[in-house]
C-alpha cells in the first residue's frame, strides 16, 4: 500500500512539472540547486548510485534508493528511469514522509 501512495505523488509531481527525470535531467537539477529531493532505483548500477550518491552529498539533497528502474518509470508515464530529481519541497516532504514511514534507506 504504501509503495503506490510514493509513486502516486511521483506521479502528480510530474503532472506538476515539478519531477525531472533521467540522468542527464536530474544532475542538471542538483547542480542548479533546484532539486529537493533524488530518488535512485536500487536496481540502477553501482557506478550510477555512486555518482549520485556522492552528488547529493556534495549538494546537500536527500536522496533515497527506491523502486526498480520499471517502476519509477512507470509512475511518471515514461519507459524507465534510474533516476528521477522532485523540484517542488512539498511533493518531496510528502515523498520522504512515506519513505520513511516505508522504513527506507537513506544512502
Amino acid at each position: 500500500m504504501k509503495q503506490n501512495k510514493i509513486l502516486s505523488l511521483i506521479g502528480l509531481a510530474q503532472k506538476a512539472g515539478k519531477c525531472a527525470s533521467g540522468e542527464f535531467m536530474t544532475e542538471g537539477e542538483v547542480k542548479s540547486g533546484r532539486a529537493a529531493l533524488v530518488i535512485v532505483a536500487e536496481d540502477a548500477s553501482d557506478n550510477t548510485r555512486k555518482k549520485f550518491r556522492d552528488m547529493c552529498e556534495f549538494y546537500e539533497v536527500p536522496i533515497y534508493f527506491y523502486g526498480d528502474k520499471d517502476t519509477l518509470g512507470h509512475a511518471i508515464g515514461k519507459e524507465f528511469r534510474a533516476s528521477l530529481a522532485i523540484l517542488d519541497e512539498g511533493f518531496a516532504k510528502g515523498i520522504r514522509k512515506q519513505l520513511e514511514a516505508d522504513n527506507n534507506t537513506i544512502a
